[in-house]
């Protein structure tokens, strides 16, 4: 699976979700932009880096999750209708799945939160007195030291990149593609 974070406008992201033999997905916009690094990298980064291979983008692998199936260039409102409601119906059945998978779903965003608190924290991001910040427990301080370093590598990148250009992943890697390099390139279509 290649996943892309594209910075498909200003002050706005997408994530492009390819899978052989599936139709590309898409998140346009996608939820918790953020100049240095956007919710759903970090997500990416934290079940990369951590091996959650049942979170969000390991289901998405598998051709699950939220990402909506791309309709063809000219499709109908119609087909596009047809291939939501197919989406749905693979959901429920990725739903009913096992413990496990709802385990990694919860501590994905559990993790996700963490790290995205740490990291801005190391760079100087001040605490909101009108918010409680997540509970770091001892068990969790390595984890979230890894995926703190990940950021580190990875913000940079996503910050320099300009409209239109996109971060590319290959699912697992936490590393972004190409001789661990961005790719950076402009987005297809």
């Amino acid at each position: 699976m290649t996943v892309r974070f594209s910075r498909s406008g200003a002050r706005r992201y997408a994530v492009i979700v390819t899978v052989a033999g599936e139709p590309v997905r898409t998140m346009d916009p996608a939820p918790a932009y953020d100049d240095d690094i956007p919710h759903d990298l970090v997500h990416y980064l934290v079940e990369a880096e951590l091996g959650l291979m049942e979170g969000v983008f390991g289901r998405a692998a598998r051709g699950g999750g939220t990402f909506i199936p791309t309709a063809e260039p000219g499709a109908s409102p119609k087909e596009r209708a047809r291939q939501q409601r197919k989406q749905r119906r693979r959901e429920r059945g990725f739903d009913a799945r096992d413990a496990r998978q709802a385990a990694d779903l919860s501590e994905s965003e559990r993790l996700a939160q963490l790290c995205d608190v740490a990291w801005r924290r190391k760079h100087g991001q001040r605490p909101d007195p009108l918010r409680s910040a997540p509970v770091l427990l001892d068990e969790d301080a390595a984890a979230v030291e890894r995926v703190v370093a990940r950021l580190d590598a990875v913000a940079p990148l996503w910050r320099a990149l300009p409209v239109g250009h996109e971060l590319v992943f290959d699912w697992p890697s936490a590393v972004p593609s190409g001789a661990n390099r961005a790719i950076v390139q402009p987005r297809e279509g």
